[in-house]
C-alpha cells in the first residue's frame, strides 16, 4: 500500500485528488494520513468526501476512514467500470475540484459518459467552470480527448445549487510537447453573474474595468440561488491559451474586479509561458499518463510541486523542472511501479 504524508508541502486537498485518481487507474491502494494537518480545520471536507466517493464507485473501492473531519483514508480500489454519474457536492463545494479527481479515471472510459455535478461553479480557492471549459479541456483535447462542459447554473458561494454538465467521449491520450505560443490572436471574456446584478449592468462594467480591446465579450445572468458574478479572461495563440479568473465580492466595485483580472492575466502572459500557473499545475497527472512530455508554465507553485510528488509515488515517472518566470516541465514514462 502506497503511503502518502497529507501535510507534506502545500499539504492540501490536491493531495487527496490525485492520489485517489491514480489509485483507481493502476490499481494500487493508498492510505493518506495527516490529512491537511496544517489547516485551521484539518481533516477531510464535504467536497473532499463527494470526491472520493465518486471515484469509489467508479472503481468499486474499499474506502477506510471516509468520514467529515477524518485525518487517514484508506482506499483500495477494485476494477474500473464506467457509467453515467450525477453527483451532489452540497452547498457551494467546488464542483471543479470534485472533477479533478473524476477526470483522472474517466479519461480511460470506453464509452461516452454524462456527468453532472452540482455545488458551486465560481467560488474562491477554486478553478471556476469556465475555466474548466474554456482552457482545461482546451488542453486535453490537445492530448487527444474530447469533453463536453455546459453550466446549466451557475452556483456562488454560500448556497451554490449550481449545475455543471460534463460528456466526455472515449480517446487516447498522447503526449504533449508545448513549449511554443505562436502568435497571438486576441482575448476573450467571460463574466458568468446571478439575474439581479442584470440591472446594475455588472458584466458591461467588469469588461471596462480590464481597459482590454476583447476579441469577445460573453456575458452570461443567471437565475442563482446567491448573489455572485466572476469573470474569466482567456488570450488565444495560435498553439496555447492562457487564461486567469477573478470572483467578484459583495463591496467590491465591479470595475475593480475588471482591472484585477486584467493584472492577474498581465501576470501569466509577462512570464512567455504556454500554460498559466493553474493549468500548469492540472495537467501534470495526463502528462505523466501519457509519458514523453514537456510544456512550458509561468511559475511552478507549491500546488505543482505537491502534484509530481504524488504522482511519483504512483507512476514509474520522473518530473524535471528548469528554468525560473518560465518554467520547462518535462516526464518520462510512464511504467506502474
Amino acid at each position: 500500500m502506497i503511503q502518502i504524508d497529507g501535510s507534506y508541502l502545500e499539504g492540501g486537498g490536491q493531495i487527496i485528488r490525485t492520489a485517489v485518481g491514480l489509485s483507481a487507474v493502476t490499481g494500487k491502494p493508498c492510505r493518506i494520513f495527516s490529512i491537511r494537518k496544517g489547516r485551521p480545520n484539518p481533516g477531510l471536507k464535504a467536497q473532499h468526501m463527494k470526491g472520493i466517493e465518486a471515484v469509489g464507485e467508479i472503481c468499486s473501492a474499499e474506502i477506510r476512514g471516509l468520514e467529515l473531519g477524518s485525518e487517514e483514508l484508506e482506499f483500495i480500489p477494485g476494477k474500473m467500470t464506467f457509467d453515467d454519474l450525477k453527483i451532489d457536492v452540497g452547498t457551494a463545494g467546488s464542483v471543479t475540484l470534485v472533477l479533478q479527481s473524476l477526470m483522472i479515471p474517466l479519461i480511460h472510459t470506453d464509452k461516452e459518459l454524462d456527468i453532472e455535478i452540482v455545488g458551486g461553479t465560481h467560488v474562491k480557492w477554486s478553478p471556476p467552470a469556465d475555466y474548466f471549459e474554456n482552457v482545461f479541456c482546451y488542453f486535453l483535447k490537445k492530448m487527444g480527448l474530447e469533453i463536453y462542459p455546459e453550466i446549466i447554473k451557475p452556483g456562488f458561494f454560500p448556497k451554490g445549487g449550481g449545475i455543471l454538465k460534463v460528456r466526455i467521449k472515449p480517446g487516447t491520450l498522447k503526449p504533449l510537447q508545448l513549449t511554443e505560443r505562436k502568435n497571438f490572436e486576441g482575448t476573450k471574456g467571460y463574466c458568468y453573474a446571478s439575474n439581479d446584478l442584470k440591472n446594475a449592468d455588472v458584466a458591461t462594467r467588469i469588461f471596462n474595468g480590464t481597459e482590454l480591446d476583447l476579441k469577445e465579450k460573453n456575458s452570461y445572468y443567471l437565475d442563482s440561488y446567491s448573489t455572485g458574478c466572476s469573470v474569466l479572461l482567456v488570450s488565444h495563440f495560435g498553439n496555447t491559451r492562457i487564461g486567469s479568473s477573478y470572483l467578484g465580492e459583495r463591496g467590491l466595485p465591479a470595475e475593480k474586479v475588471g482591472k484585477s483580472s486584467r493584472e492577474s492575466l498581465d501576470s501569466q502572459l509577462n512570464s512567455g509561458a504556454c500554460l498559466d500557473e493553474w493549468m500548469g499545475d492540472q495537467i501534470l497527472p495526463y502528462m505523466a499518463l501519457a509519458g514523453n512530455s514537456s510544456v512550458s508554465i509561468s511559475r511552478l507553485t507549491n500546488h505543482a510541486r505537491t502534484n509530481m510528488w504524488v504522482i511519483e509515488k504512483f507512476l514509474d515517472t520522473k518530473f524535471s523542472a528548469k528554468g525560473n518566470g518560465n518554467v520547462i516541465v518535462s516526464c518520462a514514462g510512464p511504467k506502474d511501479k
